[in-house]
């Protein structure tokens, strides 16, 4: 039987060049990705322009962006969009941050202690199908229409999410992974610090980033019925007098609001959770090279 002969064995300058090559691929896709996400957009807005300075949409209720964009900055010039803005970032960021620590401080207890957890966790699933604005009338009540009920309902949707997210990533963490972490004296706060805090936090970063938009739709909701200022006042009060340029501009504000509070907390877990940053190609070279 005839031998076949084995594989030459990949040299390192071949393994050099796979490498740039698929970094050089990887790239060209994120450009390519970019100028989709922008172009996307861009087109539609073109439509919309075109649809409505034709007639081919109504533009008494689908304002021109053209249109728009002139109150826009008039609005900004005037300062109502900024006053307007500057009361819905204060209740939003003192919201979503006070919900935040608590969610996540009691997400971590619940992993640590497991008394607390077994009191609590069937409790909070439950309140978390609650609809938070349908609490909205119950803290008018107790609060009356103060800025209390506003940062309260934001606080109170986020600490759900954050603490179900914290549960979770702990959760998941395999039985053995603790196991180990024990047989080599990880336990207690050295076990808690270094096995069950690294493991969870993916979870609460993804927990952040759904709660961000989730308290944005809160704090927009409760603008529009127990505020005279922000920016779900401003889209209310907007349709209220039937001003649609108006009311688009709020609304185009809020959803870059949502927005830059996600990459803001996108950008915060690729630096503190830097093993997930390695691209798709990246991790696609280092299998091969192994």
């Amino acid at each position: 039987m005839t031998a076949v002969p084995a594989a030459a064995p990949v040299v390192p300058d071949e393994v050099g060049v796979a490498i740039d090559a698929e970094l050089r691929a990887e790239l060209r896709r994120r450009r390519r990705d970019v100028v989709l996400a922008a172009a996307t957009p861009m087109a539609l807005l073109a439509l919309w322009e075109i649809g409505a300075r034709t007639g081919a949409i109504d533009p008494l209720l689908f304002s021109p962006p053209s249109a728009i964009l002139a109150r826009g900055v008039e609005l900004t010039l005037s300062g109502e969009l900024i006053l307007h803005l500057l009361a819905t970032v204060a209740r939003l960021v003192v919201g979503f941050v006070a919900g935040a620590v608590a969610g996540i401080a009691v997400g971590l207890l619940m992993s640590a202690i497991r008394p607390v957890r077994a009191a609590l966790d069937l409790t909070f699933t439950a309140l978390y199908a609650l609809p938070k604005i349908a609490i909205l009338p119950l803290l008018l009540l107790i609060f009356g229409i103060t800025e209390t009920p506003k940062v309260l309902a934001v606080a109170i949707a986020v600490f759900f999410v954050l603490q179900i997210n914290t549960l979770a990533g702990y959760k998941q963490i395999d039985p053995r992974v603790l196991e180990a972490a024990r047989a080599y004296g990880a336990t207690g706060w050295k076990g808690f610090r270094y096995v069950v805090l690294p493991a969870a936090m993916p979870a609460v970063f993804t927990g952040l980033r759904v709660s961000a938009g989730m308290s944005v739709v809160v704090v927009t909701a409760v603008e529009f019925v127990a505020s005279e200022s922000g920016l779900g006042y401003l889209i209310w009060n907007s349709w209220q007098l039937f001003q649609p340029e108006r009311m688009y501009v709020g609304l185009i504000v809020v959803s870059a609001l949502g927005a830059a509070l996600t990459g803001l907390l996108l950008g915060l877990e690729r630096l503190l959770l830097p093993w997930r940053r390695s691209t798709p190609g990246r991790r696609r070279m280092r299998k091969g090279v192994r």
